[in-house]
């Protein structure tokens, strides 16, 4: 069963989102702000962290810097009072993966919890399929039905990066970072050129689609 860290100084906020997600079969570990939630994931294991913003002794933002330094591959949704844009780029690019304005739903929270734990399910197999498409990262190449097509290695390394957590926003940043390293001493806008060779090479698939979200970066939808 997978075990859930609720790092929220509000007491009624914390009780109430653990019950939610005991209610829908998830172990749930408790911290009140974000130092006493680093020594809870230290000590426990720890599937995915549901971490507010505004903490005492260390906020949700340092929080989510030092929890995506331990563990690139851990989930976070981040819990935000306001939804400002700014601060959903300031938290997709420190590591979250998901927001969640309060108040919310219930049944949106645990949606949102099982969507990022079957993400990273997907993210961290070497291959990924969904729908006619299957990346294949052994051998680098692309099977649409029966038909194969070999992408250059950035291009296949990008989609692989977008389609292993569908629906989740990647900025510029995070994916120049982490497809052509921290070292990378171009313009970030080789992105967007890669983006639309993608596209233009899967312009007539029925399976994806790649996304821009205005004033964000990208994602990749899945078509049902």
């Amino acid at each position: 069963m997978p075990t859930i860290l609720v790092a929220e100084d509000d007491a009624i906020i914390r009780e109430l989102v653990c019950l939610f997600l005991r209610n829908d079969g998830f172990e749930t570990l408790e911290a009140v702000d974000g130092k006493e939630a680093l020594t809870v994931y230290a000590s426990k294991h720890v599937d995915l962290v549901v971490l507010d913003i505004m903490m005492p002794i260390m906020d949700g933002w340092t929080l989510c810097k030092e929890l995506r330094r331990a563990n690139p591959d851990l989930p976070l949704l981040m819990l935000t009072a306001r939804g400002e844009t700014w601060e959903k780029v300031k938290g997709f690019e420190l590591g979250t993966d998901d927001y969640l304005t309060k108040p919310f739903d219930p049944l949106e929270l645990t949606a949102r919890v099982k969507a990022l734990l079957k993400r990273y399910r997907i993210g961290s197999t070497e291959t990924i399929h969904f729908g006619n498409i299957i990346l294949d990262r052994k051998t680098y190449k692309v099977m649409s039905g029966s038909d194969s097509l070999s992408l250059p290695l950035k291009e296949f390394e990008l989609l692989y990066k977008l389609a292993g957590t569908p629906g989740q926003v990647y900025t510029r940043e995070q994916l120049i970072d982490q497809i052509w390293g921290i070292d990378y001493a171009g313009d970030d806008r080789t992105i967007d050129v890669h983006i639309k060779r993608l596209r233009e090479r899967f312009s007539t698939t029925t399976d994806f689609r790649i996304e821009t979200v205005r004033g964000l970066g990208y994602r990749l939808e899945v078509y049902e």
